[in-house]
């Protein structure tokens, strides 16, 4: 069973470029990225010669005459005769490079000639990208590869690019949905919330019905995460990389979600864990979300790096890492309990990062106000608020009401409440959330302020 992702398209408009380089897939382990592209290379291509740097140790020694097509071809050839290079109907398939950076400094060999098309892919090769950067650097594409999303998840329960486009409708519109699209979509986006987008998770959960199996599986990725951290971690404490790691879904559930070093562990200090939340961030294990050091533009540059919230990059780890009972309770009555803030300001945070967003949240230190997100049109700064049911946005209000912030005219409220608009304020149920950066394109307050 193949789970149509959004890489498909991508991997096709990719292929079909007039001036193409050799592509380069990054994302986390055990998102869907060698399946993906094997689905593809089969699919459009004559011959596929797939090389896995961690599977078949000996195909380090390709670039042993050096890093010309003809020599690695020769080389592989030599220790696998029956792969086969046909040119222009040949994808060679280069995967865990994270084992083998090296192979990128043949990456502009293979743009200069022409012949075979290239696609490198590799889990945890965010931590070490700058050694592939430098030997590839403008020979390459680059492509971020996340789990699953809400829309690919719809994909997989069988909706099709009508429902997407009628769902950006209603946003466009501002037109309420109805009763049973309600009930429909919320059903959906909570079972998602829960298992996650990880493909394996996803598939059991297609093919059973249930959530049977899905705890198991996503706290043996959880594992595989921890033993990434001791592998990978290099020039770091794995320690303290691992206890960052553990103490996220903990501090998100409490009121004050801004990370605390001094919480990891006793006599925690900031400088001694420096470096471990980007080490994550890089892995692509969680997401980042800075402080702004005031509400206005421009985001980029206006941020304390040193006062950040950790998100996991997806939710489903997240709710896998709830105490036993939560979880079960969670999984059983749809009671998100004491966590159910964290979870929906993971579940945007993950949607934001998802759509190309990067993160921000804003607090004032002399009062309660305190923004969850925000994001940018070419004129405006929108702060973006998320509530676990309905509620009044305090916050929000503020902002928008106050004149010390003269950049802030609207905001977006997304909660368990229908699509609505009232007094600059724009609500949307959270299963709107992937749609956001799509509905942005064409979207005018000036119909409704």
């Amino acid at each position: 069973m193949y789970l149509t992702r959004k890489i498909d398209a991508f991997l096709t408009e990719w292929k079909n470029a007039e001036q193409k380089k050799p592509l380069i897939v990054k994302g986390c382990r055990q998102i869907g990225k060698t399946e993906s592209i094997l689905h593809f290379a089969n699919d459009n291509y004559e011959s596929v010669v797939e090389i896995n740097f961690v599977r078949d140790e000996k195909y380090k020694k390709i670039i042993a005459d050096g890093y010309d097509v003809d020599s690695i071809i020769k080389n592989i050839s030599r220790i696998d005769p029956s792969k086969k290079f046909i040119p222009h109907k040949t994808l060679i398939f280069f995967d865990e490079i994270t084992e083998f950076p090296e192979i990128a400094t043949s990456l502009k060999f293979f743009r200069i000639d022409g012949r075979f098309d290239v696609i490198c892919s590799g889990s945890m090769l965010g931590v070490n990208y700058k050694r592939i950067e430098s030997n590839s650097v403008g020979n390459k594409t680059d492509y971020t590869m996340y789990s699953m999303d809400f829309e690919e998840f719809l994909w997989a329960k069988g909706y099709s690019d009508d429902a997407i486009s009628d769902m950006l409708a209603h946003m466009n519109e501002m037109h309420p949905f109805n009763e049973l699209e309600m009930d429909i979509y919320h059903t959906l986006f909570l079972d998602f919330s829960i298992l996650g987008g990880m493909p394996a998770v996803v598939k059991d959960y297609i093919e059973k019905g249930t959530f049977e199996g899905s705890l198991d599986t996503q706290r043996q990725l959880i594992a595989d995460y921890k033993e990434d951290i001791r592998k990978y971690a290099e020039g770091l404490d794995q320690t303290r990389v691992i206890n960052v790691f553990n103490s996220i879904a903990p501090q998100l559930a409490k009121e004050n979600k801004k990370f605390q070093i001094v919480k990891v562990a006793s006599g925690a200090r900031f400088r001694d864990y420096r470096g471990c939340a980007e080490w994550l961030t890089d892995a692509g294990i969680v997401n980042v979300c800075y402080c702004l050091n005031f509400p206005e533009l421009p985001l980029n540059g206006n941020c304390d790096t040193d006062k950040f919230k950790l998100y996991f990059a997806d939710t489903g780890l997240l709710v896998s890492l709830l105490d036993e009972e939560a979880g079960e309770d969670l999984r059983a009555n749809r009671n998100l309990g004491v966590y159910k803030g964290a979870l929906y300001e993971n579940i945007m945070g993950e949607a934001l990062t998802k759509s190309g967003y990067n993160l921000y949240y804003y607090k004032r230190e002399d009062s309660t106000l305190e923004e969850d997100f925000f994001i940018r049109s070419s004129e405006s700064l929108i702060p973006v608020e998320v509530k676990a049911k309905s509620g009044k946005a305090k916050s929000l209000r503020t902002l928008i009401d106050s004149e010390k912030y003269p950049d802030i005219q609207y905001g977006f409220k997304f909660s368990y409440n229908n699509i609505g608009y009232s007094d600059k304020i724009f609500t949307f149920p959270y299963f709107c959330a992937f749609l956001l950066k799509r509905f942005m394109k064409n979207f005018s307050p000036d119909r409704y302020i």
